[in-house]
This record gives C-alpha cells, sequence and structure tokens, in this order.
C-alpha cells in the first residue's frame, strides 16, 4: 500500500494552531506524519526562520529586508531557535508511543541562500564562501536536529528528513532578483550546487535519516538531486515534464521513494469544478504508472501521495479534507 503524508505548512497564526495540527497530522496520516510548520506565527516560524534557528556557528537578525547573517545570534534568531524548541516539545507530548515513520522538513542550502543576506547586504547566493559556509552550517545543524528528534519519539523507525528546495530552479537558471531588484544573480554551476547539497543530504544519512527533497516548481533538475544523495523525491506531477518522468521511473526502479503531490493545497474555487474524489487521485497516479510501464503492485510500497505543496494557505477546513483525500487515495495503491 501506498503512503500519506504533507508536505509540510499547515494555516493558523498561533500556538494553538500549531497543537491542533499536530493532533490532526497523527490522526489523518497515521502511516507517515510529519512536523508540522506553521508560517503564520510569523517570520521565525517561516522556512527560513526555522532553518536559521538550526544554523551552527551562524548568527543571524531580521531587518526591514528580511534575514541577515551578523556577528552574533539576534534577538529574533535566539527567538527562531525556542519556537522550534516549543514545537518539539508539543509533539514530543502528543506522540508518546509513536512509531513506524514520521517526517520532518527543513529549507535546503539554495533556497536559504536565495533568501538570506549577508551582513553587509544583497544575498549570500552572491558570495561563494560565504554560500559555501552557510551551507555547512546547515549540514551541522541538522545533524543535530536529527538527534533531538529520535531522542524526543524514540520508537520511530524510518525518520525522513524532507530537504525543501522551492527556489533551486531559479539558483540554476540566474532567476534570483538582487536586493535591488534590477539585476538577477548569476546562475550557480550543477556541480556547486551538488556539492552544497550533497552536505545537507549526507549529514542526514549519517545519522540513519532519510533524506528526500523536495520542490513544487517547475524545472527542478531530479537527476541533480538524485545523484547529490536524495533517496526520496517530492514533486507536484502536474509541474513535471517528460524528461522529469524518466526521472521518477528511474528512482523507483532504484527502489527510492516518490512523493506525488496529487491534491490541491487550498480548496477548488468557484467554476474550478467539484472537489477531486479518492477514486479521482487514484486514477491520476496509476493512469501515470501505466504510460510508464510500471506494476502499481510492484513499487505501491515506494509510493506516497501529498497535496500539491504545502496547506499554510488553506482553509482549516480544506486543510482536512486535503489530508484526508491523500490518506484514502494512498489506501486504493495497492
Amino acid at each position: 500500500m501506498a503512503l500519506a503524508t504533507g508536505i509540510g505548512s499547515m494555516p493558523g497564526t498561533d500556538q494553538g494552531a500549531y497543537d491542533e495540527a499536530v493532533r490532526l497530522v497523527l490522526h489523518e496520516l497515521p502511516d507517515l506524519p510529519h512536523l508540522p510548520e506553521v508560517p503564520g506565527r510569523g517570520a521565525v516560524a517561516t522556512i527560513t526562520g526555522r532553518a536559521l534557528a538550526l544554523t551552527t556557528g551562524l548568527g543571524a537578525d531580521l531587518q526591514p529586508a528580511g534575514w541577515r547573517l551578523t556577528d552574533a545570534a539576534g534577538v529574533d534568531q535566539r527567538r527562531a531557535v525556542s519556537l522550534l524548541a516549543q514545537d518539539l516539545d508539543g509533539l514530543e507530548e502528543q506522540a508518546q508511543g509513536l512509531s513506524g515513520a514520521f517526517k520532518i522538513q527543513v529549507a535546503g542550502p539554495w533556497t536559504l541562500a536565495a533568501t538570506v543576506e549577508k551582513p553587509r547586504g544583497d544575498k549570500v547566493l552572491s558570495d561563494h564562501g560565504a554560500r559555501r559556509e552557510l551551507a555547512q552550517a546547515l549540514a551541522e545543524g541538522v545533524r543535530d536536529h536529527v538527534r533531538d528528534v529520535r531522542r524526543r519519539v524514540p520508537d520511530v523507525t524510518r525518520l525522513v528528513v524532507q530537504v525543501d528546495e522551492p527556489v533551486l530552479p531559479r539558483v540554476l537558471g540566474g532567476g534570483v532578483p538582487t536586493a535591488s531588484g534590477f539585476g538577477r544573480h548569476r546562475s550557480v554551476h550543477p556541480p556547486e550546487v551538488s556539492e552544497a547539497l550533497g552536505w545537507v543530504l549526507d549529514a542526514i544519512t549519517a545519522e540513519g535519516g532519510e533524506p528526500w527533497v523536495h520542490s513544487c516548481a517547475a524545472g527542478t533538475p531530479l537527476g541533480l538531486l538524485r545523484g547529490a544523495g536524495a533517496r526520496g523525491l517530492a514533486v507536484d506531477l502536474s509541474q513535471t515534464s517528460a524528461a522529469d518522468h524518466d526521472q521518477l521511473a528511474e528512482a523507483l526502479e532504484a527502489g527510492e521513494t516518490v512523493a506525488f503531490g496529487l491534491v490541491p493545497s487550498s480548496a477548488p474555487g468557484p467554476g474550478a469544478g467539484a472537489v477531486p474524489s479518492d477514486t479521482h487521485v487514484t486514477g491520476v497516479l496509476l493512469r501515470w504508472l501505466d504510460m510508464l510501464g510500471l506494476d502499481p503492485g510492484d513499487v505501491a510500497p515506494q509510493l506516497v501521495l501529498t497535496p500539491t505543496c504545502g496547506l499554510a494557505g488553506a482553509t482549516s477546513a480544506w486543510t482536512r479534507t486535503a489530508l484526508a483525500l491523500v490518506r484514502t487515495s494512498a489506501a486504493n495503491v495497492t
């Protein structure tokens, strides 16, 4: 049978929303629950803030233009560290006795480099040494984070660490704006991208975790991700190309995991049609497998169904619907 999980982010603006999100994922996604992210609580709870809570030996603070590296940890970075610890405390309390599989998420080194500024301005992406230092600090921080999560949920036997790289296609394609907004940063060559991503993925593997890379952006280089050490790929199926289909099929044939985003991350609007049924969602996946000549019975244990992307912008009602839908749809794939 295929599994079901969420991408990571959930709606809400306060700690109560986070606690409810934990309850929801434990109930709706029993075979592969995940640590919720509730970015609506502020910058310290966003994908960037949570990653900077982990970076070992690098200070950061929140400036009017966004996160910036500093000589020492600023008040906002300390708040991010505190909030992550509080979230893990809440998980530990609610997930007592949790066994089997569990997933956590962290921003990847290239999304972080394209988001965070250097001490004197402009993105870390603009400086070879700075982006190298940031990636290495993130790798060490992720290593410690995996150890901490294992301590809190000791009966989990399969710990998936999903590295989020939504900006990676723009990093490779020279599409990340400069601070002024009038120019674009130069593209980064694939070998450097692979090396830095590999540091993070290798740190996960060294701690007994299972490294996935997620991006719901079109043009994500899936072959590069696998070459860097990803043992799971998480994609929005509607954003993939024919070349991507070949890479996904190769990953499945190699015994790796593929997570398919198949359920809309927000409720269908007026004129968009009815809410899809589990039969429809399952049918989309089965037709894709048939197109690639893959037997569902052979690859079902490696398949994961998810929403197309995070649910931070969804209503609470749609969040429940979407997670229930990926669970029931996954149960149909055997």
